[in-house]
């Protein structure tokens, strides 16, 4: 099963100003801590990530919100040194837009707030999924998030034994995350998209379907 494989690719820790002028402009890219991460997004991941993209643009418009799809763009949060996230499915609130002191020169968001949902579809670099965007997406408020791991990647403390695909939804309470696995036929409850009729199946095997 072809997967991506996200990894470091220089040794020199960057700024986010350095990683901005190198690869600001390249969806393959984000930088955390200081390291550069090579997404190299395959066919299936970027299946996962459309699918979700669609069926939460459905909502968006049904549910008449002020809110879209990031489709070009990077949460740099301010809180959290050289690190330039770049999730695979971000839904923004236009609303919010005016406090963001980038975004209308650069497409960059600095604020979680800003930010109402986002989903990650798991990569070879699974820790970044569920260990350090779980924590800092928690940290920065955004009320859920979905770690979409249609090939059962994740360690087994976040998936268990024996691995198999998952879907986790992760939904903000006191500020920490709230986590619910679901496979198979599970119905997908989301807060954010309460009339949203889907099951993990649907999401974890929107790439053979």
């Amino acid at each position: 099963m072809a997967i991506t494989t996200d990894r470091p690719i220089q040794h020199k820790p960057l700024t986010f100003d350095e990683f901005n002028d190198r690869y600001g402009g390249n969806n393959r890219y984000e930088l955390i801590d200081g390291e550069v991460f090579d997404l190299e997004p395959t066919g299936q991941h970027e299946e996962v990530a459309a699918f979700i993209t669609a069926k939460v643009c459905v909502q968006i418009d049904r549910m008449q919100l002020p809110w879209f799809v990031l489709q070009r763009g990077l949460l740099c949060p301010t809180n959290i040194g050289m690190t330039a996230f770049r999730p695979d499915v971000a839904v923004v609130d236009r609303n919010a837009l005016t406090h963001e002191p980038l975004w209308s020169g650069q497409s960059i968001l600095t604020l979680g707030r800003s930010i109402k949902f986002v989903a990650e579809v798991v990569s070879s670099n699974w820790q970044n999924d569920y260990s350090r965007k779980l924590e800092d997406y928690a940290a920065l408020g955004i009320p859920e998030y979905w770690i979409a791991d249609y090939a059962g990647l994740g360690g087994t403390r976040h998936i268990g034994k024996p691995k198999q695909p998952t879907l986790s939804i992760c939904t903000l309470v006191d500020g920490e995350y709230e986590i619910q696995q679901l496979r198979g036929d599970r119905a997908i409850v989301s807060p954010t998209f309460p009339e949203l009729k889907l099951s993990a199946e649907q999401v974890l095997k929107a790439s053979v379907c």
